[in-house]
């Protein structure tokens, strides 16, 4: 009996920049076990295709400044209608507020585009064993201890609601100042607590603390939904 072809694990991809797409998906096709079935130019493009197709994809690239609909729009709108994809933030961009907004969009991952197709490879593959990646640049230098390991335990702190306050500001799209205004409070106070925050939970970042806050429960995924 002749063998089996190998189940290779589909991949579609949202980009406005064509040449970057089309370069990442001759990338990817490369990669042995994983096949691009879509490539889409904005969110709604990738929308439009994917209730076409029998089978969705297994994982989702999405850029996140796409004209028509974003990528944090798309991840949205793909988290509520395909919550078994995984999806995987394919970026320029490598600021806090970039990052804390695919993720709590619903991107189990987050890429800079200047990675190797190694790297590529490798959140590809555990995107779909371990269910989330995070770049080197995002593990390194942003999150230090949170999503190394789902079962990995969590410091046991104790926060005061002022603490708590401020956290849930964090996970906004609000400025330091903004959140200083907010709360009434000075701008070197909210300095204290982000600080404060950072040692006490054993993050390095804005980022760091709002994953941190997810896992824990005490902010949504979902800006829109209401927080605890």
């Amino acid at each position: 009996m002749p063998s089996k072809t190998p189940k290779k694990y589909e991949v579609a991809i949202a980009d406005d920049h064509r040449l970057v797409a089309e370069s990442l998906s001759h990338l990817i096709n490369e990669i042995p076990g994983f096949e691009v079935t879509l490539v889409a130019a904005n969110g709604q493009v990738l929308l439009d295709g994917l209730a076409k197709q029998t089978n969705p994809p297994d994982i989702i690239i999405l850029d996140i400044n796409m004209p028509v609909m974003n990528g944090v729009q798309a991840a949205k709108e793909l988290s509520a209608r395909f919550p078994l994809i995984r999806l995987l933030a394919l970026s320029m961009n490598d600021d806090e507020t970039s990052v804390i907004q695919m993720i709590r969009s619903g991107c189990r991952g987050y890429l800079l585009k200047d990675c190797t197709q190694s790297e590529l490879h490798r959140a590809l593959t555990e995107i779909l064993e371990r269910g989330f990646y995070y770049s080197d640049y995002v593990t390194g230098k942003l999150i230090h201890t949170i999503h190394k390991e789902e079962k990995q335990p969590l410091p046991s702190v104790k926060l005061s609601e002022r603490e708590m306050e401020f956290i849930k500001h964090a996970a906004s799209e609000l400025t330091y100042k903004e959140i200083a205004i907010s709360m009434g409070l000075s701008e070197r106070t909210i300095d204290g607590y982000r600080e404060a925050l950072f040692e006490k939970l054993q993050v390095k970042s804005r980022v760091g603390l709002v994953l941190y806050a997810i896992r824990l429960g005490w902010v949504k995924a979902d800006p829109h939904q209401p927080m605890p």
